[in-house]
């Protein structure tokens, strides 16, 4: 049996490395899911005919014709306008500048499509499948190659005038930190990232700090990665966990800051450098829970991100379906 046309949306998430796309049901059920590679610095033309080749995979595995969809909701990072269409801009996609990414998707596919930032995507993805169903007020934290976020309120993502609130990893840390790919100094994200971790393990090397981070790359050290130094400080390597800590100091500064402005019920968090887990949580939330107002500090809860990867894409698609909806 068929499922009902509004049943059925199609979620895509575009990230600067990945692009994730799936069908997906009123019920948070992937029907298919298809992975590539975003062919980044080819430009916004060859990354979006990816995107649209990966949505043609992911409908041809669930043997789902486009005309069947409800809606497309595609999730994109950096400042992607929910009203007028248009990914303004990305660091993490070189060379993107007004780009009317729904309207050229739209387009190709013949069918309705939404754009959202990437992080407010994963944000809905754990409100209505997730870590935060049941939340009203919570904040969802993703720490990967960067750090993004998005602010969910009263139920609902805001997302500012034109979709740019939410950047939490653009907030400054360190005035004196160094210089973003956002033309910001001191970024939260140039501190507390997977990026910024092996950034400075790699500058640390290179300065002759001893250590055996370089013996999980083969002694390459253009090869170090947060991964790497995870490695390396889980078999109980000095540098790698003094690293290690001074992220988690960065990220207890930013979970306070964000603490002590929304006073939300709920942080969730995600992204690849989570899965370092208590060494880098318990004292991140030490350092939170010292900055922080102490009676906001008893009033959140922390939590971390239950979808994983299908977070975003996920999202995407509750934000396609909650849209279309409204019209």
């Amino acid at each position: 049996m068929q499922e009902h046309v509004d049943d059925l949306v199609l979620g895509v998430d575009l990230g600067g490395s990945k692009i994730l796309t799936a069908v997906v049901d009123a019920r948070g059920s992937l029907l298919s899911r298809d992975h590539s590679v975003t062919p980044a610095r080819e430009g916004h033309e060859a990354v979006i005919g990816s995107i649209l080749e990966s949505a043609h995979r992911a409908l041809e595995q669930a043997d789902v014709a486009v005309g069947r969809l409800a809606a497309v909701g595609v999730g994109a990072p950096g400042l992607a306008n929910p009203e007028t269409g248009i990914l303004y801009t990305s660091p993490n996609l070189p060379g993107w500048r007004d780009v009317p990414l729904r309207d050229i998707i739209q387009e190709s596919l013949g069918t309705k499509v939404y754009l959202i930032n990437d992080a407010n995507a994963a944000a809905l993805g754990e409100l209505h499948f997730g870590a935060a169903r049941g939340a009203r007020n919570f904040i969802y934290v993703t720490v990967s190659t960067g750090i993004g976020g998005g602010i969910v309120i009263d139920g609902r993502i805001y997302s500012g005038t034109i979709g740019a609130a939410g950047e939490v990893g653009h907030m400054t840390i360190d005035d004196a930190g160094p210089v973003c790919n956002c033309g910001n100094r001191g970024c939260w994200e140039m501190l507390a990232s997977g990026t910024a971790l092996a950034r400075e393990a790699r500058r640390r090397i290179e300065q002759g700090t001893a250590t055996s981070i370089l013996e999980h790359v083969g002694g390459d050290v253009d090869k170090v990665t947060a991964q790497t130094v995870q490695a390396a400080a889980e078999a109980g390597d000095g540098l790698a966990r003094g690293l290690i800590a001074q992220t988690a100091y960065y990220v207890g500064v930013g979970l306070a800051n964000l603490i002590n402005i929304f006073n939300p019920e709920l942080i969730v968090i995600g992204g690849g450098l989570s899965n370092i887990g208590d060494m880098l949580f318990e004292p991140a939330f030490k350092v939170a829970g010292e900055r922080a107002y102490e009676q906001a500090l008893r009033a959140v809860r922390l939590a971390p991100a239950a979808l994983g990867r299908n977070s975003g894409v996920l999202g995407a698609a509750v934000f396609a379906r909650l849209e279309r909806e409204r019209v």
